[in-house]
């Protein structure tokens, strides 16, 4: 199957990409879907399988690393893995859709690297490493030791902002709305985006 177009939205966990594709799959409903990622962490809250992520055992996970069923996958956290299922992302394909990715920067960087021209990577900038510590904080979900982890993390992800095709500034909600909705415009009607 020839590849589509993906829109790859990444960024340090707690930039608030989530919210941004969201959006965007409220606003384009009929050209772009979401590519569901596989994952080998636990649920959390109300999440679903299929609908959140595809949930698999870390064994599970490893054998379908072995038999190639993934375009990226990586260890993210020790023992925690997370991946593009090439099912998943034909299935998309299939329908005539681009597919958009709410996923880390390291996942987003391989897809963009294996699609070049065919993949549009966006990536979410936070305000400031304080403001997105605040975030990931008030959502509740994460230990302080996790929250420790994820901002050290993002630290270093935000030193690879200049090798996606642009980025987008999250200080003003509805401004990365607006910008997001440009970018992917221009991308669906074949215009590479600017930084």
């Amino acid at each position: 199957m020839a590849p589509g177009k993906l829109i790859i939205f990444s960024a340090p966990s707690g930039s608030g990409k989530t919210t941004i594709v969201r959006h965007l799959l409220k606003t384009f409903p009929s050209q772009i879907e979401f590519s569901i990622s596989a994952t080998s962490r636990p649920k959390r809250g109300i999440e679903e399988n299929g609908k959140d992520y595809h949930y698999f055992s870390i064994e599970e996970f490893k054998q379908k690393i072995a038999n190639k069923e993934f375009l990226e996958w990586e260890e993210v956290y020790s023992g925690v893995y997370y991946g593009t299922l090439r099912s998943e992302v034909e299935r998309i394909w299939e329908k005539g859709k681009a597919v958009i990715f709410d996923i880390d920067v390291e996942g987003g960087l391989n897809l963009k690297n294996q699609f070049k021209d065919n993949a549009l990577g966006v990536f979410v900038m936070p305000p400031s490493i304080k403001i997105l510590e605040e975030r990931l904080h008030s959502r509740s979900t994460d230990s302080p030791e996790s929250i420790a982890r994820r901002v050290a993390k993002a630290e270093k992800e935000l030193k690879t902002a200049e090798l996606f095709d642009c980025f987008i500034l999250n200080e003003v909600l509805e401004e990365a709305f607006e910008k997001a909705e440009m970018v992917v415009t221009q991308f669906l009607h074949n215009k590479k985006a600017t930084k």
